[in-house]
Parts: structure tokens; C-alpha cells; sequence
């Protein structure tokens, strides 16, 4: 078992942002066609100020600096681990070039079948340059033990 003392620890606080054309190529990858996405004029012809930051794009950012050391401190084993569960809560729109805080906690620890599967949660609060609340990203890794 994953030892609970770690649930609170902080595992990343960085900042970062994310150019146009890397707003465009997510949208490409992820086949959004949507103009509001790609063309800035569409974006501000539909309301926005730029180009907002495509569904789920906030993911590939906390992977721009992933926290490193923490699964080992854990006693977790890459090896032995599977992604269990990704969810997203979003509280205003985020666009390209804006500053966003990414703060990363561990909020929970539990096992399973009798120890045979360790979860560790992790919860990532998403402010900008402005100190507005933007998302909260959950993210669910797991364990399999024996």
C-alpha cells in the first residue's frame, strides 16, 4: 500500500502558456474543425478575445513540465502503473498566450482487491496571469501490485 502520509503533497507548481500554432496543431491532431480554433478572426467574430484553448488541451500542458520524482518517492513502479481516470471542470475560458498556473496535489490514496491495486489521485488547480480560476484537471493513476 502507498503510504497515506503523501495525500496533500504538492507534486507541481509551475507556470506556462501556450502559443497559437500549438493551439492549432492540438486541434488539428484531435480533428476539432471548428474555425473558432485554428482562425483568430473566427475566434473574435464568435465572442472570443483569441484563440481559446481546445477541450482537454489543458492536459498536454501539465505534460510541457511533469513533476518529477514524486512517483518514486511514492514507491510507485512505472511498470506497473495504468492511467485509471482523467476528468476536467472548467470555470472560464483560457486563450492563447495567456500565463496559466498549474498547482498539483495529491488528494486521495486507497487500494483495492485486498491491496492488489494501489490509486493515487491527483487533483490540478488552473488559474491565469489574472489569478482567475480557470479549470481544476482530476487525475486518477493506478497501481497493480504482486
Amino acid at each position: 500500500m502507498i503510504d497515506k502520509k503523501h495525500i496533500g503533497k504538492v507534486i507541481a507548481d509551475f507556470r506556462t502558456s501556450a502559443p497559437a500554432s500549438q493551439l492549432r496543431f492540438f486541434a488539428k491532431a484531435t480533428g476539432e474543425t471548428r474555425a473558432i480554433y485554428t482562425d483568430e478572426a473566427a475566434a473574435r467574430d464568435a465572442g472570443h478575445r483569441g484563440l481559446p484553448l481546445p477541450p482537454t488541451f489543458l492536459f498536454s500542458l501539465e505534460l510541457v513540465n511533469p513533476p518529477s520524482g514524486w512517483r518514486e518517492e511514492l514507491g510507485i513502479r512505472t511498470e506497473r502503473i495504468l492511467h485509471g481516470e482523467q476528468s476536467f471542470t472548467y470555470h472560464r475560458m483560457a486563450y492563447a498566450g495567456d500565463v496559466l498556473h498549474f498547482r498539483t496535489i495529491i488528494t486521495d490514496i486507497y487500494e483495492k482487491r485486498n491491496g492488489a491495486l494501489d490509486f493515487v489521485v491527483r487533483e490540478t488547480r488552473v488559474t491565469n496571469q489574472d489569478n482567475e480560476h480557470v479549470a481544476d484537471i482530476r487525475g486518477v493513476l493506478v497501481q497493480r501490485n504482486g
